[in-house]
């Protein structure tokens, strides 16, 4: 398996750069580095490996192609991300500790890589997403992402 299709823990150690998310080539960058991270992680590692068992060749570039969607506007993205999210919900469980990771790593990669608007919208794009994603799993009935309580009005 070539070393793009799954990440290694030896690729997750970067020096912090005063550059922004520019390109593709940045995006690729970073959804790269924080899977090493996710996959180092005792929360989120057996989510993705031992549950979800991702297939890291096919989720990568489809990774690449949601933040290049989501930063850029640019087509390329096929999927459903709630639909994958919520069966996967279904699995195992994903709430506020799991999502509160997700984030806290994803907020982590992009700190040690980037800097600039971009990166500041990838982090606060990843904070609703994480959000949107535990309102959709849990019917919107009172949930906590990061501190925040974000409940539906009854």
């Amino acid at each position: 398996m070539r070393d793009r299709e799954r990440p290694s823990v030896r690729r997750g150690v970067i020096a912090c750069e005063d550059q922004d998310i520019l390109s593709r080539a940045e995006i690729e960058r970073l959804v790269d580095v924080f899977y090493v991270r996710v996959r180092a992680d005792n929360i989120l590692r057996p989510i993705f490996d031992d549950v979800a068992h991702v297939d890291w060749g096919r989720h990568l570039p489809k990774m690449y192609a949601f933040w290049e969607a989501i930063l850029f506007g640019s087509p390329g993205f096929k999927g459903n991300p709630l639909v994958v999210h919520r069966e996967l919900a279904s699995r195992v469980p994903l709430g506020s500790r799991e999502f509160g990771r997700w984030l806290r790593v994803f907020h982590e990669s992009v700190d040690t890589l980037f800097s600039g608007p971009r990166a500041e919208e990838a982090k606060a794009r990843a904070s609703r997403i994480a959000t949107v994603m535990q309102q959709h799993i849990l019917d919107g009935h009172g949930l906590e992402v990061e501190g925040h309580d974000v409940r539906r009005a009854e």
